[in-house]
């Protein structure tokens, strides 16, 4: 019997490069409980720096390593019982590394449905079928089948007998974990996915056309591109499959693993067997399998470009805090506007109707003026939606009119505020109010803190996904709560002031503790310290642990509660202030005396140079934000709807939307224009996102529009030559040929 050798540790070291102490550390730290961003940010000398990406890389390897495991362990307790477990297919289980070998070795030996091959063994023909597979050199299938006549067991004739015979050579070729694996590859490497329109669209005009007749290579098909045709087909437009590359090399391919050979009597009904398993059993199954896993890879690149879509959203530029006007336009049912103060608390709101003709304007205007008046605003937002650019040029001339042009007006983003206003969390926040009120609340925050205001959403309403709708929902859920994670604990949370939304995603806390908080903050008033948070319902010395360091208290008992040094090294800091002859507070923010701190007398225990770095970074700059400063973008005040664009025209335009085959800008006409991939820069693009990010500027080029189908086409090039793709070198022509001829092919 083999023994099992299996070391999750040693596997994932050798795929990754990672050293083994780093990954045993990190797989310690998970199992202990603790978070992923707490690991990397305050255990960076067990895991050897490792960041978030890199620990949860090896967190998915190891459950997925530890799922196969448990799944072997039950494949080979099921063939043992069966008595069929010898020890060549031992050692095949306990050494391959992936669930669809595994299952490949399995399948023979799995309890199925009744078969046309369990029909045939039922009815005596298992000896038939291996002479079948022994192939040998004299004999005469037709006599060697009637021993196997019996009208009761429904075999009537010979010719019943073989064919029966034959499914079972079918199966045992199919369930081949060799030829499966070869197939597999097969048509990973040199199949070609095509699709064609169903017989009653081919006529019809759909978003689908292009796929109307369509074909490449299964191994280069872009994921996006993949994932409109699965909806093609899912809403019964196109059909799809894949094209084996040569169907002659794929049958001799198998006959040699299965050790077909020419020149037995019996050689006819071997190959009609193999051929037989081919379409019927192996090729419909293994398709099957291949187009899953080009899905699974297409959903994991959409997710991909979802997530840093929404990452570079999440981390946009705040304004910060400054008390905010907040508008959400409407040209016919009025623009809701609302004041908030620093903290993005409602202070008051009013309806305006600046697009009802001249009385309604000059109400609009006295209104307008004296919510400004009263609000004292540093900004005003605007958003983007239906009459944005209407209504921010109403508000630039009441501005300058009123000789308050210093205020800045900013057009934000409103995906997704409708979602926001009808949602639990705004209801819980502003029960009494329209839900257009609270959308004009929700634009007005986001420009004082776009993360804090945004986590209040489910990121798949925000608008910034590539059909997000097709790919596997956990997949995209559990990936776009990782980043919301990371963003939130990268920038940090101000404890006293931050919603539940918010608080839910620092490291450890969850929904249900982050509720508790801010009614214990209700009840008892602001936090005074961090360790305050021990005295929340629910909230104990783990949580506290792996929050403490990401929650901010301005103002709180200890100076260093407003920073990122986390609480367990308040001791440390406290050392190194002594050492100096100074208080704590004195030496925070203190560039000169930290630069006077000798980080080699700290070093030891758990302390190592990482934590000291990190230290010595937030002691110059406590509480320091991530984030770039704001700038708000410039849209031209001529241009306000597709009718005002012209061909050539240059723009400077906002970042919505990046996909894996251009950018989507909003140049303030309410309709997103495309820049293709091949029009993002002078030389040859790769990945769009390389060269743009969501929330950034871009300067574009009008190329066309097309008012009847609300597209516009955008060029960020400066007109010079079309950038080329890089050339290949080609390979030299394969020298390798197929050892199998002579097949005979039967229909």
């Amino acid at each position: 019997m083999a023994i099992n050798n299996f070391d999750p540790i040693s596997l994932i070291a050798r795929e990754t490069g990672i050293p083994q102490r780093s990954i045993s550390a990190t797989v310690q730290l998970l199992g202990e409980g603790n978070t992923v961003p707490f690991i990397a940010r305050y255990r960076k000398e067990m895991t050897g720096e490792l960041d978030e990406v890199k620990i949860r890389e090896i967190q998915q390897r190891h459950t997925y390593l530890m799922e196969l495991e448990d799944r072997r362990l039950a494949i080979l307790n099921s063939v043992g019982e069966q008595g069929k477990l010898t020890p060549e297919l031992e050692e095949k289980i306990r050494t391959c590394t992936t669930k669809a070998v595994l299952e490949d070795l399995y399948l023979p030996y799995r309890p199925k449905r009744r078969t046309r091959a369990i029909l045939a063994k039922e009815r005596g023909l298992e000896p038939l079928s291996q002479r079948i597979r022994e192939l040998p050199a004299a004999g005469d299938p037709c006599e060697e089948a009637r021993p196997f006549v019996d009208p009761e067991k429904q075999v009537p004739d010979p010719d019943t007998a073989l064919a029966g015979a034959r499914d079972i050579v079918a199966e045992w070729i199919a369930e081949n974990a060799d030829v499966r694996s070869y197939l597999r590859r097969d048509l990973q490497a040199k199949g070609v996915l095509r699709s064609e329109a169903v017989s009653d669209k081919q006529s019809e005009r759909t978003k689908f056309e292009q796929y109307y007749e369509f074909k490449e290579p299964v191994k280069s098909v872009p994921s996006h591109r993949f994932l409109a045709i699965r909806r093609g087909e899912r809403e019964d437009v196109l059909k799809v499959w894949i094209d084996v590359a040569s169907e002659t090399a794929a049958l001799a391919k198998i006959g040699s693993l299965v050790g077909y050979r020419d020149g037995s009597p019996f050689s006819e009904h071997f190959w009609r067997s193999l051929d037989d398993a081919y379409r019927r059993l192996l090729l419909p199954s293994v398709e099957t399998e291949v187009l899953n896993e080009v899905k699974a890879s297409a959903d994991k690149s959409a997710v991909d470009v979802f997530a840093l879509n929404l990452k570079n959203l999440l981390l946009a530029s705040p304004l910060g805090e400054h008390r905010v006007i907040g508008i959400d336009p409407g040209l016919r049912t009025g623009c809701k506007c609302v004041s908030v103060d620093s903290t993005g608390k409602l202070l008051e709101h009013v309806t305006i109707y600046p697009f009802k003709g001249e009385s309604a304007l000059a109400s609009a205007q006295s209104d307008f003026m004296a919510l400004v008046e009263r609000a004292a605003p540093y900004a005003i937002a605007v958003g983007n939606g239906t009459g944005g650019r209407e209504t921010e040029s109403f508000v630039h001339r009441v501005l300058r009119e009123a000789d308050k042009d210093q205020i800045v007006v900013v057009s934000v983003n409103e995906s997704g505020a409708s979602v926001y206003s009808a949602s639990d969390v705004a209801r819980q926040e502003f029960p009494d109010l329209d839900l257009t009120i609270r959308g004009a609340v929700s634009i007005a925050r986001r420009l004082q803190d776009p993360l804090a205001e945004l986590v209040k959403i489910d990121p798949k309403s925000i608008g910034v996904g590539q059909y997000q709708h097709d790919v596997h929902q956990p997949l995209l859920q559990h990936k776009l709560d990782v980043v919301v994670e990371d963003c939130v604990n990268g920038v940090g949370v101000e404890l006293n002031t931050a919603s539940a939304s918010l608080l839910s995603y620092v490291a450890g806390i969850g929904s249900r503790a982050a509720k508790n908080v801010v009614r214990h903050r209700e009840e008892n008033g602001a936090f005074k310290a961090r360790r305050g948070l021990l005295d929340v319902s629910g909230l104990g010395p783990k949580t506290y642990e792996q929050a403490a360091g990401f929650i901010r208290v301005r103002g709180g008992e200890h100076p260093l509660d407003a920073s990122a040094v986390h609480p367990e090294r308040y001791g440390l800091v406290e050392r190194m202030a002594r050492d100096l002859k100074i208080g704590v507070k004195d030496l925070v923010g203190n560039s000169q005396l930290v630069n006077r701190i000798d980080r080699s007398r700290y070093v030891g225990g758990d302390v190592g140079e990482p934590t000291l770095r990190d230290i010595m970074a937030e002691l110059q700059k406590p509480g320091r934000d991530p984030r770039a400063s704001f700038e708000p973008p410039r849209f031209r005040e001529d241009v306000t709807t597709m009718e005002d664009l012209r061909e050539g025209m240059e723009l400077e335009g906002v970042v919505t939307n990046v996909t894996a085959f251009g950018a989507f800008v909003d140049i303030g006409v309410h309709q997103d224009g495309l820049v293709h991939i091949s029009e993002l820069a002078d030389h040859f693009v790769e990945d769009p996102h390389r060269e743009v990010q969501v929330g950034g500027r871009l300067k574009v080029r009008v190329l066309t529009v097309d008012l009847d189908r609300s597209r516009i086409a955008l060029s960020a090039r400066s007109g010079k030559e079309r950038p080329r793709a890089p050339q290949k070198k080609k390979s030299p022509p394969s020298k390798e040929k197929t050892k199998f001829s002579g097949q005979i092919r039967w229909k």
